[in-house]
Parts: C-alpha cells; structure tokens; sequence
C-alpha cells in the first residue's frame, strides 16, 4: 500500500508513538509484506528468527521490536509491539469507510457495464467496460475491475484476509488495507471468494476463469488464461503463472508458486512450489506420473507377500 502523500520517518514514528533510528526527514512511501516490499515501504518484524529477512529486504524502513544496527539506507521504527503497530498504520492510511448506499458515491462503473439488483458496490470501486455483475454479488471498498468481466451470484470481492496473531487473552487479527484487482475479460462463478490484500493486491489475470465455490486467499497472484475448477482452496500470497489448469478440489499452501502451462489434478494437496507444463496429482502432490507409478506398485504388494510366504 502507497500512501497518498511521502511522509517521513518522524511523522510516521508520531503516528505510532515510537522511536525511531534515522534522519527525521528519511522518506516513508508506503507499507507492505515482506514478500511485496519495495524501497520506502515499512515492514514490519517481531521475532529474532526473521531479523535479517526484514533487514536485508527492499524494504527501507523496519518496524521492530528491538533496536539492533540499522543497515545503510535503512531506518528503524522501534517498538514494542510492531503488529499492533502495523495496525494502526492501516487504520490511519485506510481507515473503514461504513457504507450508506448499495452503489457508493465514489464508484466509478464503466460504459455498458450492467449491474444487476441487490449488488454491492463499495467506496472507490473501479468497473470497467461491458462488464455483467450478477445479483447479490459484494464488491468490497477500492476493487478494481477490468473490462468484459463477468461475475456471477454469490460472488465476494475484497474481504479481510485471515491472518492471526495468537496472544495469551485470544487472537490478534492482522488489519487488510489492500485490494482485488481483476483484469480484463475474466469469468468468476457463483458463490467464490477472494480476499483482498493485507497491504498489497490479490490480482486475477487477464482472461482467466474461476469456477463456482472457489476461495483465493489474501495477496494471491494468478495470471492470465487460467482455468480453476470448482471447490478449489488457495492460500494467502500463492503465484499461480500464467495458462495453468486447476481442476476440482484442489488445495494449495500459501507462499508457493505454481509454474507456467501447469495442470493440477483433482483433489491434489499443491505443498510445494511446481514445475513448468507438468501434471501433478496426490496429496501430497508429486508428478503424475511418478505416482501412477507408485500406485501400480503398491497394488502389487500383496501378491509379493503372498509369494514371500510361499
């Protein structure tokens, strides 16, 4: 997330009361997750064994909870609890806005585009062009839509991610301020969800399509000319490349990639980053057919015992 406006680094630390090591002047353009920062953004690190990630990544301000030596051109933002911190950095930048009308004032909805009744269309939400919004779809604050897209029933765009902190009196929910960004001519079914970003964008690539009943979870990237079949579950920050084929119930952990031209068989559990145009199959997944082989031989095994005991 990009702020409207550079602030700098004491500005910042005046927002979340805590100090700070660096020019006061030292700018700060924006915040994100690790796996999505760029120079000016904030990051924010709260245990020893991820220290040097956050350090030596793009990002150029660090909001951790211990004061330790700040790289060159680098600045830290010192606090004691830099998740709670981070959250009241998304409430200050991207506050909740409570809706007064099903079609927000600030709705932007493009030439020929129909939007059928019941639909909700929140604050800053961006339809292109020649786009159909079926009935009692959820077009959540600050989504971003394409031309040619077709939504279906049911549908929910840009709900919270489901990211926990776990404390001694309960859990501690990590604040979403980011987007869904859909691209031109893609197809959603009925009934799917996909969660917005907690600072950056979940993004459906140009001309994929999604069946009914699928979930993609936060800062998901899936490219273009993709076919996802219906009961599919997909994580928080998964790359999916471009032409790959979902099929149904498929399961994928976060923070994979899954490679270009790749097809995902039925009920495969995705636990590991993929290879370029190859079938993966079984949970966990392995190359098809490799694990066609490892079925044949294990429907061998009792006439092997049987022979052993012979």
């Amino acid at each position: 997330m990009k702020f409207p406006q550079p602030h700098t680094l004491e500005q910042i630390a005046t927002i979340i009361s805590a100090e700070y090591v660096g020019a006061s002047d030292f700018p700060v353009l924006g915040m994100n997750e690790i796996h999505v920062v760029t120079p000016g953004d904030i990051v924010f690190v709260d245990h020893p064994k991820y220290y040097d990630k956050a350090l030596n990544s793009a990002a150029t301000i660090i909001l951790i909870n211990k004061k330790v030596d700040c790289p060159e051109g680098k600045a830290l933002l010192i606090s004691d609890d830099p998740f709670r911190d981070f959250n009241k950095l998304t409430r200050y930048f991207r506050p909740f806005e409570k809706a007064t009308s099903l079609v927000a004032a600030s709705a932007k909805i493009g030439e020929g585009t129909v939007v059928q009744p019941n639909v909700f269309v929140g604050n800053n939400v961006k339809i292109g062009k020649n786009c159909i919004i079926h009935a009692n779809v959820s077009l959540y604050d600050n989504t971003v839509i394409g031309d040619n897209v077709i939504i279906h029933s049911g549908t929910v765009l840009g709900g919270d991610a489901f990211y926990y902190k776990k404390r001694p009196e309960g859990f501690d929910k990590l604040l979403s301020g980011g987007r869904v960004v859909i691209r031109d001519d893609v197809e959603i079914g009925a009934n799917c969800t996909i969660d917005k970003g907690v600072t950056g964008d979940t993004t459906i690539g140009k001309g994929t399509k999604l069946d009914n009943l699928i979930q993609v979870g936060h800062d998901t990237v899936i490219g273009e000319k993709c076919l996802i079949a219906s009961q599919t579950g997909i994580a928080g920050a998964v790359i999916i490349e471009d032409e790959v084929t979902v099929w149904g119930q498929v399961g994928m952990r976060s923070g994979i990639t899954v490679k270009k031209g790749g097809v995902m068989m039925g009920q495969a559990g995705i636990t590991k980053s993929t290879k370029e145009n190859t079938i993966y199959s079984g949970n966990p997944a392995m190359e098809s057919r490799a694990k066609l082989k490892e079925l044949a031989l294990l429907r061998q095994l009792p006439k092997l015992i049987e022979n052993l005991k012979s």
